[in-house]
Parts: C-alpha cells; sequence; structure tokens
C-alpha cells in the first residue's frame, strides 16, 4: 500500500532528513497503520448515529446573568502601566 518512495516523499515535504534504516522502520509503521484504518473501513456503522462525543452530554453552559463588572480603579490597581483610566503597552508596530 505504501512504498519507501511514498515516506522520502513525505519526508521531503515535512524537511527531514531520514536514513535507510528510518525509512524502511517508517514505510512498515505506516504501512501497518494504513492496514488497520483500511480493517477499520469494513466495520457496518449503518445504525451509528454520527457523534462528537462518546458520552452524552447536556448544555453545560450557565444561563447569562447581567451584573456589574469591575470597577476601573480596581482592575487598574496591579497595571504596570496606566494612563487615563485605561492599560498601556509598549507599541509593537513602527510608524
Amino acid at each position: 500500500m505504501i512504498d519507501k518512495k511514498d515516506v522520502e516523499y513525505a519526508a521531503g515535504l515535512a524537511q527531514l532528513k531520514l536514513d535507510e534504516e528510518e525509512k524502511e522502520k517508517y514505510t512498515e509503521q505506516i504501512g501497518e497503520i494504513l492496514n488497520y484504518v483500511d480493517k477499520l473501513s469494513e466495520l457496518d456503522t449503518d445504525d451509528v448515529v454520527p457523534t462528537a462525543y462518546t458520552v452524552p452530554m447536556k448544555n453545560v453552559l450557565r444561563e447569562d446573568q447581567v451584573k456589574d463588572s469591575l470597577p476601573r480603579e480596581k482592575s487598574l490597581a496591579n497595571a504596570p502601566d496606566e494612563k487615563d483610566g485605561h492599560f498601556r503597552a509598549p507599541k509593537i508596530m513602527s510608524d
């Protein structure tokens, strides 16, 4: 299913330098993985409902609640640099 040439191609795309021993090893390992995936495709999944979770889940989010936000003075209390009630950060772009 996969040969050494495929491994060399993939290694080239990933900019990996593989010696001959590694190429043989990865050819064998990737072949085994692909054979296993083929075997999984033989399973009858017609009656299986597609799902994103392996266990049933309910909506785990809480309802939104309107409440007062943190006062500006308290949120800026530990700010390393502040000006006119705003956080200041170093300029990261040049003119």
